[in-house]
């Protein structure tokens, strides 16, 4: 094989590397001029070795050659096929969490949802309190005591109905005292009652009648009710056959029956707690002409229900 001249390209692989190149040895290779047959052939190539610095020949030139194209070919990829970097672990991290986070049960309550829950609350918690107040009220009863009642008058005389029917007719009129007792410790009550009637006990015939004026009994407190019970011209038709008189006087006592209900309504907390109380009262009561204008003790006379 003949030795031809040195081309350009030879004279620049065979100059020292620099001190700064990144691989320190590589391969020039150049084709042949020379072919016998006058035919040009591309796979044959002179290969040149290039020494490093330091002088190292043989296998470590070749790997560096090859290292140099490799490592220029890498260094042109983009970034993204590299080792993920800190921040893309990050997003990793909050993707999973994510995704954990979408199977786990809620923390708490949305933003949107605390003012209905607040009124929930409010609304429970209002009602429970309200509920106790009525519990403890109604333990709480008024207390109706009868006291006294006394006959002002009382006569029997014949006479005429409205129809001009002739019958004995009773006028009377009697006072009835009663003690109201408000036992409430935190609330006031209103009261108010059934008419009182005083009726003939044979025939139920009511012979009087009187109401009580509504009023307003603050707590723990009480008061003397006075009520007048009367009766103009009242007929007793058949019911009446028993009683006799002389003078308009009775000569036998009258068994007289006293009956009412008191209504008591209290406000405990506005109109939303108002627990209502009802008192039944009746009291058998003997009417007897010696004793008039006297009062006479129910104490012992009356029922309450």
């Amino acid at each position: 094989m003949s030795i031809h001249g040195k081309t350009d390209s030879e004279v620049t692989s065979l100059a020292p590397s620099s001190p700064t190149s990144r691989h320190p040895a590589y391969y020039v290779q150049s084709p042949s001029r020379d072919s016998h047959d006058g035919e040009k052939t591309t796979n044959s190539f002179h290969s040149t070795p290039i020494l490093s610095p330091a002088g190292s020949p043989g296998r470590h030139s070749r790997e560096s050659s090859s290292t140099r194209f490799s490592g220029s070919l890498k260094h042109k990829q983009p970034r993204h096929h590299d080792k993920p970097s800190s921040a893309n672990k990050h997003f990793d991290s909050i993707e999973e969490e994510g995704l954990l986070d979408d199977g786990a049960a809620p923390r708490g309550l949305p933003r949107r949802c605390y003012f209905p829950a607040f009124v929930l609350g409010f609304v429970l918690l209002f009602s429970f309190f309200s509920l106790v107040l009525w519990g403890a009220s109604r333990n709480q009863k008024p207390v109706v005591t009868m006291k006294s009642i006394s006959f002002n008058w009382f006569t029997i005389q014949a006479g005429n109905d409205f129809s001009g029917v002739a019958t004995n007719m009773v006028t009377m009129n009697s006072t009835v005292k009663l003690i109201y007792r408000n036992t409430g410790t935190f609330f006031g009550v209103h009261v108010i009652s059934t008419p009182l009637d005083l009726s003939y006990s044979q025939s139920e015939l009511t012979l009087a009648t009187g109401t009580i004026k509504k009023f307003y009994q603050s707590r723990k407190s009480q008061r003397t009710v006075t009520v007048t019970l009367q009766g103009s011209n009242i007929p007793l038709y058949g019911g009446g056959a028993d009683l006799s008189s002389k003078d308009g006087t009775p000569l036998a006592p009258v068994p007289l029956m006293l009956s009412f209900t008191v209504r008591t309504r209290a406000y405990v907390l506005g109109k939303l707690v108002k627990p209502k109380f009802y008192k039944k009262v009746e009291c058998s009561v003997v009417m007897d002409a010696k004793q008039m204008n006297v009062a006479l003790s129910l104490k012992k006379n009356c029922t309450y229900q």
